[in-house]
């Protein structure tokens, strides 16, 4: 059976995030999840719950791995990816855990 194309990352409130599964691999952590050996939950289901990310951390993360898988190479001018002041420090610590 083949492989969803898509990954489901569940924030603290347990808000879901249906993703491409290229886009969650530009998390590191997700990725070694994702591919890691033996029958672990978030291998078989392409689920992953993070308990500690809030609901739009999460999504600002998510826009993130897209606009990095977008971007990357790109010869053109990239567009700043624009975070607001309040939410930085916890964007930080997330970035931090998802090695993104």
């Amino acid at each position: 059976m083949p492989r969803p194309k898509t990954v489901k990352l569940i924030s603290q409130e347990g808000f879901e995030f249906v993703i491409d599964y290229k886009a969650a691999c530009v998390s590191n952590t997700i990725k070694n999840m994702l591919s890691s050996q033996g029958q672990f939950m978030e291998t078989e289901q392409r689920e992953i719950k993070f308990p500690e990310i809030s609901t739009p951390i999460l999504e600002k993360v998510c826009q993130y791995f897209y606009y990095k898988l977008r971007y990357t190479n790109c010869p053109d001018v990239i567009p700043e990816f624009t975070i607001e002041p309040e939410v930085a420090l916890e964007l930080l610590m997330a970035s931090n855990y998802l090695d993104s």
